[in-house]
């Protein structure tokens, strides 16, 4: 009986700390990333505008109708179906060639764009440099966040932030609830958990994948536009601008809180392609210059002194031929191709049985 009493208290007093620690008991509740995730987490929003943009659409698309994988063919739409696909486009000459939606999923459905995000964060440094917000890549981001002088960050430079060079110290593990990834998506202060970020390495001398940066940056972003949220910022130069189909939302750490600059834009499959054809066309857009051509080019091209061969400025680049993308775990992906005028957007439940840069390396090829 004493045992069973023991017992007993040790459960519950293990579920009143798990259910006192918002952090641990959203991840024990929700347990992994899904794309539905914008539906728990606080928000903002960035409206679209009056202004709507349209691709034309092809009476008969380019898209391949059978797919040879590993010796076995099949149709195009039952591949992407069993790898777990919930939205693919493909667009050429801002025309649709193909457009599918899976798994009870349409045009309007909304999807997290987890490290999707993090192209658009550095989309929008280059538009508060060019506002004068922010006066350079070079600055310190001790100029915007001066707590940061106590860890020792003074060396960190924006541009460490960008090239994820930076040596700040941070875990990238999704399946450790008591991580520095749980904590940034899970937690509900964003502002504590970068306050706390210390180096491990010298600034600059390493590439290391790290969403700790992104949101390092989307600080020095907060911080630098004096009032101004980040949401504001992205409808303001982005969501009304590129004639957005419908709002956007970009989830919060809490209620008023931060923006996960890391993660976290939830839109759908259209507008997520619009972000593509702005850097397609150079930062213009139907005339008008939305980001510095100067910064797009920076952006997508390799830069192996300072930063790796397959990264640059939040943007992954597959090849050496000028491609790149922006990527997001699960299988979010919105590819461009600019010498094939090409964008291609996927969006899935998870990445399946696929190694999706090469398929769409590979479809690039047939256009």
């Amino acid at each position: 009986m004493l045992m069973k009493k023991l017992l007993c208290f040790i459960l519950a007093t293990g579920l009143l700390l798990l259910l006192g620690s918002c952090k641990l008991g959203r991840f024990a509740y929700y347990n992994f990333a899904n794309i539905t995730d914008h539906e728990i987490f606080p928000y903002r929003t960035a409206e679209k505008g009056d202004y709507i943009f349209t691709y034309a659409v092809a009476e008969s698309g380019k898209a391949p109708k059978q797919i040879t994988v590993e010796g076995n063919e099949t149709t195009f739409d039952a591949y992407l179906e069993k790898n777990r696909t919930v939205a693919f486009l493909i667009i050429q000459n801002d025309t649709i060639q193909y457009e599918k939606y899976f798994d009870d999923y349409s045009e309007d459905a909304v999807v997290a764009s987890f490290s999707m995000a993090k192209s658009v964060t550095s989309i929008l440094i280059g538009c508060a440099i060019d506002d004068g917000y922010i006066k350079s890549v070079d600055e310190p981001v001790t100029n915007y966040i001066s707590e940061l002088k106590e860890n020792g960050l003074q060396s960190v430079t924006i541009e460490h932030l960008l090239q994820m060079t930076s040596g700040i110290k941070f875990s990238e593990s999704y399946t450790n609830p008591f991580g520095d990834a749980a904590t940034f998506y899970y937690g509900r202060n964003l502002t504590k958990a970068v306050l706390k970020r210390k180096l491990k390495k010298e600034p600059g001398s390493a590439f290391s994948y790290s969403s700790g940066d992104t949101q390092v940056l989307g600080m020095v972003l907060q911080r630098a536009l004096k009032g101004k949220s980040i949401t504001q910022y992205l409808e303001e130069k982005l969501w009304k601008p590129l004639g957005m189909e419908y709002d956007a939302t970009w989830s919060l750490d809490r209620e008023n809180g931060m923006e996960k600059t890391f993660c976290c834009i939830n839109a759908r499959a259209r507008d997520f392609s619009k972000i593509g054809r702005l850097y397609l066309n150079n930062g213009n857009w139907q005339g008008k210059q939305i980001v510095p051509e100067e910064w797009v080019r920076r952006s997508v091209t390799a830069d192996t002194v300072t930063g790796a061969s397959f990264y640059k400025y939040q943007w992954w680049l597959p090849s050496q031929s000028g491609d790149f993308m922006a990527q997001g775990i699960l299988g979010q992906y919105i590819y461009v191709n600019p010498s094939k005028n090409l964008i291609i957007v996927r969006l899935g439940e998870n990445y399946g049985n696929t190694d999706w840069r090469n398929l769409f390396k590979s479809l690039a090829q047939q256009y």
